[in-house]
């Protein structure tokens, strides 16, 4: 069939000089253990998860624990030079869990961690726990009036406001004039707190590795330095489009500047605002920067939490947005490739009621 294609003049093998500073460490990203984990233990890790979460309180009337695990192998080979192979393992627990109130309404939350090695599952039965206990702090949830609130993400809620600026970095989106980060490059895109490191040799890193998915050797590399863009994701092909140097085609280990404050530090040096535990759908654009998702979370009042909240939005742009970054936590996510932190923003805006 590819006869039938035109000739593309941008799809070719990277310059073999792109191969060279392959890094010969050990990033200790497979554990050998994998092969001798027995299915039996599967099935026990999971039921736990859910017996402990069932026994915490009849009022959970629901919940699902599930235990998971990936192997992943391959070799490649290019007819210009490159040669290599890579191995590894990931393990991975978690639990979604339903509670119930008296007035019958029926929140929910979940939580899960994700490991290279075997010995690093934490301890699952704490896990349902936790989750369990997060569902219950959504009994009462309600909107509250919108405006402009001070705003804490925390570490764990899912990253789609990093998603949203990660999405302008990439070489595509800037060829196709869908990026509205081009032409950014060395310019302050956020406040003096944003520091963002690709960092692919982090031992036991979710997204570790030596060469990326066009052979070219990974490398250490500074994205944003205290809130200015330094460099863009630019494969191979779209580098040649753009006639710029390639830098690598997708992150690997995103590492923040951590600051000194826990979350509940960053919670009582706060007002009136609001903790972001959770985003549910929404959807930003790459383009434009322009960003709205549905959140979950605790409004607090004097440094603590009065009462959950929901079905409000987060909305904003990433160009408006990142400059508002008043803090960051020193609580990384390690259980992603993306370590991020709690963060703490001022003045974002909400709607709700």
């Amino acid at each position: 069939m590819t006869k039938y294609l035109g000739a593309d003049e941008y799809r070719s093998l990277p310059d073999p000089k792109y191969y060279a500073g392959l890094q010969d460490k050990e990033l200790f990203v497979y554990d050998s253990g994998y092969e001798s984990f027995g299915s039996d233990r599967r099935v026990q890790i999971a039921r736990e998860i859910e017996d402990t979460a069932l026994n915490q309180s009849e009022k959970v009337v629901a919940c699902a624990g599930y235990y998971t695990d990936a192997c992943y192998e391959s070799v490649k080979v290019h007819s210009n030079g490159f040669a290599g192979s890579k191995k590894s393992a990931s393990f991975s627990v978690g639990l979604e869990v339903t509670v119930c109130d008296d007035k019958e309404c029926r929140p929910n939350d979940f939580d899960f961690k994700t490991v290279r090695y075997i010995k690093d599952i934490p301890d699952h039965k704490k896990i349902a726990i936790a989750s369990v206990e997060r569902a219950f702090s959504k009994i009462g949830q309600k909107k509250i009036d919108s405006g402009k609130y001070d705003m804490i993400v925390e570490n764990r809620a899912r990253t789609r406001l990093l998603n949203a600026l990660a999405g302008p970095m990439r070489a595509r989106n800037i060829q196709q004039k869908n990026s509205c980060l081009e032409d950014k490059l060395g310019t302050k895109i956020g406040s003096d707190k944003l520091t963002i490191i690709d960092d692919p040799f982090i031992e036991y890193g979710l997204g570790s590795r030596l060469y990326d998915d066009e052979g070219m050797a990974t490398r250490k590399r500074i994205m944003i330095e205290k809130g200015v863009l330094k460099s863009y994701y630019v494969d191979n092909y779209y580098g040649k489009k753009l006639g710029w140097e390639p830098t690598i085609g997708g992150s690997t280990n995103s590492v923040y500047e951590y600051g000194d404050k826990s979350l509940d530090d960053l919670i009582a040096m706060m007002g009136t605002g609001i903790l972001v535990t959770g985003f549910i759908g929404g959807n930003s654009s790459a383009s434009s920067g322009d960003f709205s998702y549905g959140i979950v979370g605790q409004l607090i009042k004097d440094g603590k939490a009065v009462h959950p909240i929901n079905e409000m939005n987060v909305s904003g742009n990433v160009l408006d947005l990142w400059p508002k970054l008043a803090e960051v936590g020193n609580d990384p996510y390690t259980f992603s490739s993306n370590r991020r932190p709690s963060m703490y923003f001022k003045d974002i805006d909400f709607s709700g009621v």
